[in-house]
């Protein structure tokens, strides 16, 4: 695997999602993989988040590379996990996007223990550059 990327979390989503973290029953790997992201990411104010980054809330498009498959992802809390088109942040694949910047790539192992590629094209909604910080 590749080194991570650096990544960009806002003050008020890693306060969220440690209040999370601190409220699991069991710590799995998704908890441990999310913390981390978390122990590694540059913090910033929620209003001084860039648009092309990817928040809690944001629904990105992004392409595993290998399959050549494009995905249209919204982030989101694991209560929220069953909807359509949502991926919790506890699944490998949430705690990867987390903070991810447009055109940067990530690398994980999927379902079966294949290493994936995944790169970000865009940040379709971000609840920061939309002035919802309270989603």
């Amino acid at each position: 695997m590749t080194s991570a990327p650096p990544i960009t979390i806002t003050r008020l989503d890693v306060q969220r999602l440690e209040r999370l973290l601190d409220g699991l029953k069991e710590f799995g790997p998704g908890a441990v993989a999310l913390q981390a992201e978390l122990d590694r990411a540059d913090v910033v104010a929620h209003d001084q988040v860039p648009a092309g980054v990817v928040t809690m809330n944001s629904r990105v498009h992004c392409r595993e590379e290998s399959s050549g498959k494009d995905y249209h992802l919204t982030l989101v809390y694991p209560q929220d996990a069953g909807k359509d088109g949502c991926v919790s942040i506890l699944a490998p694949v949430g705690s990867a996007l987390l903070g991810l910047s447009v055109g940067q790539h990530i690398d994980w192992v999927g379902p079966g223990g294949k290493e994936l590629k995944l790169t970000l094209l865009a940040v379709e909604y971000q609840p920061e550059a939309a002035g919802e910080y309270n989603r």
